[in-house]
């Protein structure tokens, strides 16, 4: 029995909220259970030094939590610095994003999606991933529609959930309780077509088969078919 009293290849409630913000060019409040991240997408008509005359567009991304996001308060990483794990989740967020985007088509421009953690319980990640494809993809519709661009240069949607092997069974989409205490954790992304961008798997005090990482595998196939089904319909 899982904590949450879910099946074990039951996703948690999905809510997204678009245009959470005025300013930005897209927005969301991504609730995935009690995992709520403000995904926002920021347009620069320009691109890092490295990318100049190039002809090739950016994404990138940022990631935050807030200091009160979990059970006792964490000090402001503006104050102190960035941790490593920070700097690792974001570049994840940058790489996965950067998998569905068309840089040709997206002309010397950056777009830099911020992922915010107003409150965390587990697979904050993930939910970073899900909600900043949104934003991005509303930032990329502002675009077409100003005829900046006219090619879409989304080719397919990404978005990442989280698996693992908790009391012995492989299930899907870890909370906090389960992903403390999981034997084996695992982070996928993939496309809305299926093709896999990244998987993080670890083992935390037990190995696993690769008959194993299949019975995951499937189960976050089952997940991701799931968010981007959401992540259509808050754009439709």
């Amino acid at each position: 029995m899982r904590p949450s009293g879910r099946a074990l290849d039951q996703m948690r409630e999905i809510s997204i909220e678009t245009d959470f913000t005025r300013h930005a060019e897209g927005s969301c409040l991504i609730k995935c259970g009690e995992t709520h991240v403000l995904c926002t997408a920021s347009l620069e008509e320009r691109v890092p030094p490295f990318l100049k005359n190039s002809g090739l567009g950016w994404v990138t991304a940022e990631y935050g939590m807030l200091p009160r996001a979990t059970n006792t308060r964490m000090r402001r990483e503006a104050k102190n610095g960035q941790s490593g794990r920070t700097q690792e989740i974001q570049r994840l967020i940058g790489r996965a994003l950067r998998a569905g985007v068309d840089r040709v088509a997206l002309g010397e421009r950056q777009i830099t999606v911020d992922c915010d953690v107003i409150q965390a319980d587990g697979g904050t990640r993930c939910a970073s991933i899900t909600g900043g494809w949104i934003a991005l993809r509303l930032a990329v519709n502002k675009l077409m529609k100003a005829g900046d661009i006219i090619t879409d240069p989304l080719v397919d949607p990404v978005a990442a959930v989280s698996c693992g092997i908790y009391a012995g069974q492989p299930v899907l989409d870890l909370d906090y309780p389960e992903d403390s205490e999981a034997g084996v954790d695992g982070n996928f992304v993939l496309t809305g077509s299926g093709r896999m961008v990244e998987v993080q798997m670890s083992a935390e005090g037990a190995t696993f088969s690769t008959d194993e990482m299949s019975e995951l595998l499937a189960l976050a196939q089952k997940g991701v078919s799931e968010l981007v089904a959401a992540q259509k319909a808050a754009v439709s």
